[in-house]
Order: C-alpha cells, then sequence, then structure tokens
C-alpha cells in the first residue's frame, strides 16, 4: 500500500476488509495508539495508524496552532489521497472507520464532513472545530445519517469544554446530526466508560 503518509499497520486478527483510520494529537504519532486495537477488543478490524504530515518536536501534527487553517487544507488534501489509495486496495468506505483524537479529531470533522463518502463511523475525542459555520456551509449530506460521536472531557485543561460545546451546539442547531458526550477527564481518553461507549458505537455499525 503506498500512502502519502508515514504509518503503522495492525492487521485484523481475524480476516476482514473493515478497517478503522486513527488520526493521533499535537506532537503524538501512529505510535501513540498501538494499544488501541487489544483495548478495543473488536477482532475483525484491522487498523491504520497515520502520522500526520509535519514533524512537531519527538512527533507530529496536522496543522499549526498559530496559523491553522492552511495546514489544516493541506491535511485534508493528503487525507483525500490517504483515501482513495485504501478504495484501490479495495477497503470499502461503508466498512471504514474514522477516529481522531485532539488535532485528530478536529481533522475527522473538518475531512469526513466534507468528504465525497460516507464513511461508517466517525469518532472526534478532546477536538474542536475551526469554524463551525463553515464546516456547516461545506457538509456533505451523504455523510450526515447519524454516525458521528464525539466526546470531551468537563475537565480538559488543553481545550476547554466551553468552547467544544458551544461549538458541537452550532453544528447540531446547523442539522449535523452529531452524538455529542462529555466525560469528567482531562485532555485524554478515559480508558473505563468513554472507550465502552465507543467499542459499543463502532460495533454497532461495523
Amino acid at each position: 500500500m503506498k500512502l502519502p503518509l508515514s504509518h503503522v499497520w495492525r492487521p485484523a486478527k481475524t480476516p476482514s476488509d473493515q478497517l478503522m483510520v486513527v488520526l493521533h494529537g499535537l506532537g503524538d504519532s501512529a505510535r501513540g495508539f498501538l494499544w488501541l486495537q487489544e483495548a478495543l477488543e473488536i477482532d475483525s478490524i484491522n487498523y491504520l495508524l497515520l502520522n500526520a504530515p509535519e514533524t512537531y518536536f519527538s512527533g507530529y501534527r496536522w496543522y499549526d496552532i498559530e496559523d491553522p487553517l492552511s495546514g489544516i487544507v493541506r491535511s485534508r488534501n493528503i487525507l483525500t489521497e490517504v483515501f482513495a489509495e485504501l478504495a484501490r486496495e479495495e477497503y470499502p468506505p461503508e466498512k471504514t472507520a474514522l477516529l481522531g483524537f485532539s488535532q485528530g479529531c478536529l481533522m475527522t470533522l473538518e475531512f469526513g464532513a466534507r468528504h465525497s463518502d460516507r464513511l461508517a463511523a466517525y469518532v472526534g475525542i478532546s477536538g474542536y472545530s475551526i469554524n463551525p459555520r463553515d464546516l456547516l456551509r461545506d457538509l456533505n449530506p451523504k455523510v450526515n445519517h447519524g454516525d458521528w460521536l464525539i466526546t470531551h472531557g468537563t475537565e480538559d485543561e488543553i481545550l476547554p469544554v466551553e468552547t467544544t460545546r458551544s461549538q458541537i451546539q452550532t453544528l447540531r442547531d446547523g442539522g449535523f446530526m452529531i452524538d455529542y458526550r462529555e466525560y469528567p477527564k482531562t485532555h485524554t481518553l478515559d480508558l473505563e466508560h468513554e472507550l465502552s461507549d465507543i467499542r459499543d458505537w463502532i460495533s454497532r455499525r461495523l
């Protein structure tokens, strides 16, 4: 598989064309989510863990937080190339999930909402939208069928919950069908309650 991003591939434990594409957060890398396959315990899913296109200290980033828009557009275009290659490799969009954390959550929204193909499931964790009204304007109706789960922590010290809560409400008021859930956590993933909800969400769609 020839992808425009470096990555880690984790094959399903049972042969399958189901796939989860994972987008990490600022300064992290694909290796930061090596644990996810074992934690989710869904043997039929292959995992494609992507490294963002820009280096950032010892990891990577999807965009510059000081000047985000150009990097977001660049990363969106690269993800379009990634999904085109996945389709050529016969991983159909209707059997593919997209999951992102922090910057990866933003890219899940910014890319997934505009992408030409509807995926099986979209999960965004501890992130935000760069401009909810622009996202609503560009939203592809084909992807707006209630397959979106966005989660956030009420104690998030990096991205205050009030900002994300307000943005998601704007998106929902504009007709974007998002299941939004909050958890008593910081800027991380709650491995008990939140992960269990994510597992159930994905299992119902793959």
